[in-house]
Order: structure tokens, then sequence, then C-alpha cells
């Protein structure tokens, strides 16, 4: 998107003030790309006045020297109240609001209700709100911040609505937007209802979205979590200590297995060409060598792993049929919600880390299943890692115990899910073991991957089941 010179100086004027504090604030956020370089040499990109009296609301995307957009909800006071130290971000020395304190503003109560109220309205050519539904929003909701560390921001309207904004935003047509109104459209009872989407005039950026709130506390990996915790430990209620979760476990594959064949009603599912298959586990190689060049202890496993891709190619190149179609593309407990309704599946952007068209290219189902699979296995040592933390000198008789009790739960839960799955008409993974397991080795890659660069000390999760995959 390139803006004329007059234009990229009009939209500065509000903003250009405000550019020296939000370069190095901007460096400190959840949401900022790693490795992306310093968020140095910002220019606008959007800059909406929402409100222009104190308390303001300034609403701006900015891209920084590198290229990478970012997107802002900013609000201005002449004197911060204390219970807004928190988010501020620094003191304005120059232009209209010289002396007053610049701050994250959906920390702010009252401006995140002025931006609600503006939504609604659903006026001027700024920010705006596209609606998905004929209902109107209601406005008087009293609204408060999401705190989980996440690479966008959520306000929570009442308990009724979720307002989810990019932080990055890109253009559209948005992955999560569109699946989430197509699921809205078919009335799939496992997803939250889309009421709308926020644009920006005609900048073709999709900034967020809003949804229904779904009533849960906490998420499946919180509870999942601390369910191990109880029964590695040996205090859990349920018979076999070793077992626990499965009937919640079985209860979540039938959610999932409900989910993608709402998508498949959506969206069109096709039947993947053995020219397909031979190109996937080529990708699925090509990760693989990446990966060893960044974490090298996945050298020693890599024939196994490439072995098990080139025993998929060649299924797929017999004719083992693989259907693919819309999926959620990073299923993990994490993304979803037990709610008093059964559960709920959330967040549909697929992994962040690849390219949106390919996030939106149709993909087998076993890919979620197996996105899932992994989730008990880091559900599993998680709980044993609090354990171990909490006890520091346990015995190492307790630590060997704990640990067989901790791949007991993993391995009944894996299955339990995949029961559940089976059970409620998806696509059976007993009977597609092999692409089943090439998937979930290269989602263990991605994971060693990511946890060599932001947890090091959680490797050995990933690493122990690549080890797992490799020699089966």
């Amino acid at each position: 998107m390139t803006l004329a010179p007059a234009e990229v100086g009009q939209r500065q004027q509000p903003v250009a003030p405000l550019l020296p504090l939000l370069g190095p604030w901007l460096r400190t956020r959840r949401w900022y790309a790693a490795g992306a370089g310093p968020a140095e040499g910002l220019t606008p990109v959007v800059v909406d006045v929402v409100r222009d009296q104190a308390p303001v609301l300034l609403h701006a995307v900015l891209r920084t020297g590198g290229g990478e957009l970012y997107q802002f909800l900013l609000g201005l006071r002449p004197e911060l109240p204390r219970w807004l130290a928190g988010a501020a971000i620094g003191q304005v020395r120059q232009g209209r609001w010289s002396g007053w304190t610049l701050y994250e503003a959906t920390e702010d109560a009252a401006l995140m209700g002025v931006l609600l109220r503006h939504l609604a309205r659903g006026t001027g050519g700024g920010l705006r709100m596209e609606r998905a539904t004929p209902m109107p929003l209601p406005v008087g909701l009293v609204p408060r911040p999401l705190t989980a560390d996440q690479s966008n921001s959520g306000v929570v309207y009442g308990d009724r609505l979720l307002l989810k904004i990019y932080r990055r935003p890109e253009p559209g047509p948005h992955l999560e937007v569109e699946t989430l109104r197509a699921l809205t459209e078919v009335r799939c009872s496992r997803t939250p209802r889309l009421h709308g989407t926020l644009l920006s005039g005609d900048t073709g950026l999709v900034l967020g979205l809003m949804e229904d709130l779904l009533p849960a506390e906490g998420d499946g990996w919180q509870a999942a979590v601390r369910q191990v915790a109880d029964c590695v430990d040996g205090t859990c209620s349920t018979v076999p200590a070793t077992g626990g979760f499965t009937a919640h476990a079985r209860a979540l594959g039938t959610a999932v297995a409900e989910v993608h064949t709402a998508l498949a009603e959506a969206f069109p599912r096709v039947r993947l060409t053995p020219d397909d298959i031979a190109r996937e586990a080529a990708l699925m190689t090509e990760r693989l060598a990446r990966a060893v060049e960044e974490v090298p202890a996945l050298d020693r496993h890599r024939a196994g792993i490439t072995r098990l891709y080139d025993d998929y190619a060649r299924a797929g190149a017999r004719g083992c049929p693989v259907l693919a179609q819309r999926v959620h593309g990073d299923l993990h407990l994490g993304q979803a919600l037990p709610t008093p309704a059964g559960w709920h599946l959330i967040d549909f952007e697929g992994e962040p880390a690849r390219p949106a068209a390919e996030r939106a290219t149709p993909q087998p189902v076993l890919r979620d299943v197996a996105g899932m699979l992994r989730s008990f296995d880091y559900a599993a040592q998680a709980g044993l890692r609090a354990l171990r933390e909490r006890d520091l000198a346990d015995a190492p008789g307790s630590r060997l115990r704990r640990a067989r009790r901790a791949h007991a739960w993993a391995v009944r839960n894996r299955r339990a899910f995949i029961a559940g799955y089976a059970d409620a008409g998806g696509t059976d993974p007993h009977c597609h073991p092999l692409p089943l397991r090439a998937f979930e080795a290269d989602k263990a890659v991605y994971e060693a991957v990511y946890e060599s660069r932001h947890r090091p000390d959680w490797l050995p999760i990933p690493l122990e089941a690549v080890h797992r995959l490799a020699r089966a």
C-alpha cells in the first residue's frame, strides 16, 4: 500500500509528535514480531481521531522501516489517573497534546465504551465495522481488556461481546473473518457467532472483528494442565489417577469433528492428487531441513523423519485417498473453550508463522487432529514441570513415577480424543496412521524451532516427540 506524499503528510499531522514514543514502546509488546528489526522509521498508513476531546481516542496503523504494519489504539489525557499508570507510554513533548500522557487505550474502559458506540453508529469513512448480522450492537456494556499475553489484543464487553484487534493487520479477505462468517452462516454451534469486521476507509486492511463472548472460565489448556498436575501427583479424584480428563478429551474430539463437518459444508472439499501429496511431503522435508539448521539436535532424527515423509508421498502415489478442506490450522488445547454448552473452538487464523495464502489452502483434517495430539503431550509435560518446580527436592523414585503417570495421561487422552472424533463422523484417524504420524512430526518440528527461539528449556518436549515418531 503506497500513499502519495501529500497524503502521508496529512496523516502524519496528528500522530507525528507521538512517533518518538511509539517506536521504543512497540519493541516491548508481545505482538511485536521477533526478529523484525528496530521499530524505527514509523510512518502512518491509517490515522483516525475517534474522539477529539479529553480523553482523546486515536486509532492508527503504522508501518515500520522494515515494512511491517502494526495497529494502535491510543489514549491521551492531560493527567493520567493512577489506575491507568501501567498503560502509560510516555509524555508528549510537542504538538497539540504537548504535556499530555500517551497510553494504551484498550486499558481505559471509558475509551473502549466510546469505541463501541462509534462502531455501533457505523458512520464516517474512517474506522468502521462491516456488520455480519442485522442485530444492533448493545452499546451499554461495561468493557474490560483481556489480560492474556497474545499476538492480538482483546476487549470484552459485559458478558456478551469480544472485540479482537489484529495488531498486525493484513489486507482482506482475512482468513479468520472469512471462516467465522461462513460458520455463522451455517449456524455452527461450536464456534462464536461473528457480528462484524473492523475496517478502515478504503485501505483494504482488516483490522479486527466483533464476535460473541463465550461463557468460559479459562481454556482447555489451563483445565488440562491443572488436571495433569493433580493426577500425576496422585491427588485427583479420577480413577485411575493416570487417566483423568478422558471424558473431556472425548467430548473435545466430537466438537472438533463437528466443526470440520461445518467447515466442509461452508467451503469446498477437494481430493488431493498424488502430485499434491508429493508436493506436500516435499514441503515438509524442506521445513525439516531449515529446522535442522536452526535446531542442530534435530539432525540425529532427520533420516527417520524424512523416511516418514517419503512413505506418506509413496502412499499417495498408490492412490490412498486424502481429502482436504478448510481447517482450523493451529488447533491446540488453548484454542478450545469448555463452556456449559460443551467445547467451542476459537482463533481461526492458522499458524501465524506461515504465509496467509498457505494458511487458506485446503488441508487434510488430520493436520488439526495431529495438532491436538501434540497439545495433549504438551499439557502432560507442563503439568509435570509444574510439580517439579513446586517440589524441588522430590526423590528420584517419585520423579520416575510421576513421569510415567504423565506419559500415561497423554496416551489415554490422545486415544479418547481420537475416539470422540471418529465417533462423531470425522475421518477415523485409526484408518490413516501414516499421514497422521507425518503431520504430527511436521508439527513437532515446528514446535522445536519455536521453543529454540523463545523457550529453550521447553525444547526437550518436541524433541522427544520427534524421536518417538522417527522410530515408529
